[in-house]
């Protein structure tokens, strides 16, 4: 007959006192591994209703950011490369150049419920030329016209484009915008 004592009994087994001791020091270790998880979720500010940047709070502040950029570099690609006489061909070239960053702009973030529309505004394009263009025998450069939405200026016999005006309407999940932005193209534009 083999006698089977009480400490003989879970040789292989260790004790119950151990088997916490090494359940608390693997909670330890994973916590520890988990601080910098959490740290830089506290850092970025994360919260599942909150935006992490503000790009996108103001949909008006950022469809004015494409566009003074859009406008920039379609006025550059164009100012100096048309005659004066040309100058309707200048403000089609111009259109030309914008209508990929407008409808890029008016897809941009219609995933996450925002919708931009975008057209040209000759009335706000008009008013922009009469008061930002002097007339009579003064002023530094030739005539302003407003064509379509694009102010152009006569310089040396050249086109110039000054600036160009867009009905902006942005449609949110929360609200709707209506914005008319007149976009100057030069810092000196007379």
């Amino acid at each position: 007959m083999v006698r089977v004592s009480g400490t003989d009994a879970g040789a292989d087994e260790p004790p119950t006192r151990e088997r916490a001791q090494l359940v608390l020091a693997a909670a330890a270790l994973v916590a520890v591994a988990l601080a910098p998880v959490v740290v830089a979720y506290l850092q970025l500010g994360y919260h599942a209703d909150v935006t992490a940047t503000s790009e996108y709070d103001a949909p008006d502040r950022n469809a004015e950011r494409l566009l003074s950029r859009a406008v920039h570099d379609a006025a550059a690609g164009a100012t100096g490369e048309f005659a004066w006489s040309e100058r309707t061909a200048a403000v089609t070239a111009v259109r030309s150049a914008l209508q990929p960053r407008l409808d890029a702009l008016r897809s941009s973030r219609v995933e996450e419920g925002t919708v931009y529309q975008v057209g040209y505004n000759q009335t706000a394009a008009e008013a922009w030329r009469q008061s930002n263009c002097p007339g009579g025998p003064n002023r530094r450069f030739g005539n302003c016209e407003a064509h379509r939405g694009v102010v152009v200026q006569e310089r040396a016999g050249e086109t110039h484009v000054l600036a160009v005006a867009f009905d902006v309407r942005v449609t949110t999940d929360e609200s709707e915008m209506k914005l008319t932005l007149v976009v100057p193209a030069v810092e000196d534009a007379t």
